[in-house]
């Protein structure tokens, strides 16, 4: 991995938990006149592909102008905006009997979290950087200070202030220049995730003028600091373009120009700050260009040009190129060098051959050593190997943990850092000497209203697919709750992409476990929990292999009395967002609720709709409907909302953000709108729509626990109601 400062993905730690919550509360009860549900007006609009045709009546949710609502909501059309507010007022309507409830689980998530507090600081040269928060406030401050010295922290950056007086404002990336006299920032103020970055001279303090606009939100200083690279955003939400101007501000050039609309660009620094490197992937081919640290203004060079089904990720260590890729076969990929000189692939030599059932992550590199991180059977390890090939691995015996490498600030080191925490035990930082083997506890994460490791029971169990295969599944629960079908369940899901879901620390969790729920991972095929080809074989052609392994994984829990059906509430975001609206169509009688969180449901109309930001990029995930036909036949027998049928549904909550450019509103409100009609068990529909965040929900610490609060205390409510115990 190239190196980053991670003082903006350390400050969202700090804020919250890596995973939703929820929890059971006995006395919820309905208000005494049931709510009148909104009705979608149905405009049938019939669409011809490829020789089939289909029919979609609310087609009409969909703003013609959407680009333009990502940068300014206030211009949604005036009868989407009606409907979405008609489905927020029925909602809590609906919810409203819930409301000490989660008050209660929000007052107790809060109280769980140290709201005066602070990272363990980064060292880089001089300096120490770190980010703090005070108490009861929303955003972090970014600080520095002299490095081993007892002297006056300097605010960089406070976050509270940028955001006062806006509805929405999230730092997505922060980072100090190689000489520590600038300090630029990434601000999304919508939640469309279209970004300004500003530049701030720590010498003067002075916010320079003139911010880069319409921006990714990633950036890099050139490894001289007179530089900044940053990633456009063009019109349709997607990265284009990277460009370049003088750090201290001026005239912009541009850098690189990408042709594909199905490629993701960003750019950064080698860990030896000797290259810039422009990435250029999707989720199958990748391509690396490389400007070197004395010659920032020179025109990107290949390192080895695009192959598709090849992906590889180049790192400088010094006097060569150390390169992890899936070449060769390497289906959970290998570790080579090169020359720096000659790059390329045939020049590429084995530093850390292929094993088959060892996914090696991702790496990092310092002076004389490379970390690495592994995964296999859900868990992690860290492998240290020096120059001279010896290795020794960091490993923990546990059933479900998880083990992050958090690498280093600076390259002439030994130390390097990482992160420990099971669903259970809280997250230990530690630093890691490379060379003597020792580690420093740095800081032990605090639960200020109490919590003992030992009350809880981490288990894993290994539910049994149709096809042979085993799916793991994390369970966690009191020591006290029973293993006998009595207890309410929440099972968690993702399984796109290749994104692991670890067995981790979240505090929220506990405010169901502590009220005898058992919460529940389920680690699908789709993810990388397993290794590389556990993503490979739920794609594509393939990708109901993630829905029938979490129904395999909800069925194992009941077989062995963890679960019964229909006590069960199933959860999942954005792609496992897409999982629920599977499932929910597959198997209806196994779940009592199911909480879609920005789900990508409207799989075939998305897919088809070049214009959307993710589209073309996302075809090697799910397939091209506009042009294959048997993908187009295998994404519709699957896509949730056009299978949606009547049936005996469970209650269903559906949440998005008005300005979520990855999964648009109009998914889940168009799922909703089909889904009240067709549903014959009388259990309620509901929709959540932010109007005024996007893809990731509120950006202010606190708010982002009410919205846990609020799906959590759905998910009681579908457990308790039963529905009236029908």
């Amino acid at each position: 991995m190239n190196r980053r400062d991670l003082l903006a993905t350390t400050a969202a730690a700090l804020a919250a938990s890596a995973l939703p919550v929820h929890a059971r509360t006995a006395g919820v009860s309905m208000p005494q006149a049931t709510p009148v549900p909104p009705v979608a007006k149905k405009i049938p609009v019939t669409i011809e592909q490829l020789g089939r045709t289909r029919t979609d009546d609310y087609q009409w949710m969909k703003d013609d102008n959407w680009q333009a609502v990502l940068r300014d909501p206030t211009l949604i059309k005036a009868d989407v905006k009606e409907h979405l507010e008609a489905e927020n007022a029925y909602r809590e309507a609906m919810m409203a009997s819930t409301l000490p409830l989660q008050t209660a689980m929000f007052g107790e998530m809060k109280g769980r979290i140290k709201e005066a507090d602070s990272s363990v600081p980064s060292p880089d040269g001089a300096w120490e950087y770190f980010v703090e928060y005070r108490t009861g406030e929303q955003h972090p401050r970014y600080m520095r200070k002299p490095r081993g010295a007892a002297g006056e922290a300097q605010l960089l950056l406070d976050a509270n202030a940028l955001a006062e007086g806006k509805a929405y404002s999230e730092v997505s990336n922060a980072d100090h220049s190689p000489d520590h006299g600038l300090f630029a920032y990434a601000e999304d103020a919508q939640g469309s995730e279209v970004h300004q970055i500003f530049v701030k001279d720590l010498t003067t303090g002075e916010v320079l003028p003139d911010p880069i606009g319409s921006a990714i939100g990633d950036f890099t200083f050139s490894p001289d600091s007179q530089w900044i690279f940053w990633t456009n955003r063009d019109d349709n939400g997607r990265p284009d373009k990277i460009f370049r101007r003088p750090a201290r501000g001026g005239e912009t050039t541009l850098v690189y120009e990408e042709a594909d609309d199905g490629m993701f660009l960003s750019v950064g620094r080698t860990a030896d700050d000797a290259f810039v490197v422009i990435s250029i992937a999707n989720q199958e081919t990748s391509e690396a260009r490389i400007i070197p640290a004395a010659a920032p203004t020179a025109t990107p060079v290949v390192l080895e040009p695009r192959h598709v089904g090849r992906l590889y990720e180049a790192d400088h260590w010094g006097d060569r190129w150390v390169i992890r890729t899936n070449a060769d076969d390497s289906i959970d990929f290998k570790i080579v060098e090169a020359a720096t000189e000659t790059p390329g692939k045939d020049k590429w030599r084995d530093l850390v051959p292929h094993t088959p059932g060892r996914y090696i992550e991702g790496m990092a590199l310092v002076k004389d050593y490379i970390g690495r991180q592994e995964r296999a059977d859900a868990n992690t390890k860290i492998v240290i190997r020096d120059r001279s090939g010896a290795e020794h691995e960091i490993a923990v015996d546990e059933p479900a943990y998880s083990l992050s490498l958090g690498g280093a600030s600076e390259f002439d080191t030994t130390v390097m850092r990482y992160g420990y925490n099971s669903p259970s035990t809280p997250t230990s930082t530690y630093d890691y000497d490379l060379a003597t083997r020792e580690r420093t506890l740095r800081k032990v994460q605090e639960v200020p209203s109490g919590h003992d490791p030992a009350d809880y029971v981490v288990e894993r169990l290994n539910a049994p697919a149709a096809d042979g295969e085993l799916v793991p599944v994390t369970v966690l629960r009191r020591k006290s709750t029973p293993v006998d079908g009595s207890a309410p369940v929440l099972l968690y899901g993702y399984g796109s992409y290749g994104s692991p879901i670890p067995a981790s620390f979240s505090t929220n969790r506990l405010s169901l476990v502590d009220r005898g729920w058992i919460y529940a991972i389920a680690h699908v095929r789709g993810g990388s929990d397993k290794g590389w080809n556990w993503f490979l074989t739920a794609r594509r052609m393939t990708k109901k292999n993630t829905f029938t392994d979490f129904i395999a994984a909800a069925e194992h829990l009941i077989s062995r009395d963890y679960a019964r059906a229909g006590h069960i509430v199933a959860e999942g975001r954005s792609a496992g967002g897409m999982l629920m609206g599977a499932i929910n169509n597959m198997r209806p009688d196994l779940w009592a609720g199911v909480i879609g969180g920005v789900p990508f449901v409207d799989v075939i109309n998305t897919m088809s709709d070049t214009s959307l930001p993710l589209t073309p990029p996302e075809w090697p995930e799910w397939g091209n409907p506009i042009e294959d036909p048997e993908a187009y036949d295998y994404m519709m027998s699957y896509s949730p909302y056009d299978q949606v049928r009547p049936m005996a549904y469970p209650a269903v909550l559906a949440t998005g953000g008005l300005s979520d450019p990855r999964v648009t509103y109009w998914e889940p409100e168009k799922w909703v709108a089909k889904l009240r009609p067709a549903t014959t068990s009388g259990r309620p529909i509901l929709l959540k729509i932010n109007m005024e965040a996007g893809h990731a929900g509120s950006s202010g610490r606190f708010d982002y626990l009410k919205e846990v609060a609020h799906d959590y205390a759905f998910a009681v409510w579908a457990i308790e109601k039963g529905w009236e115990r029908a």
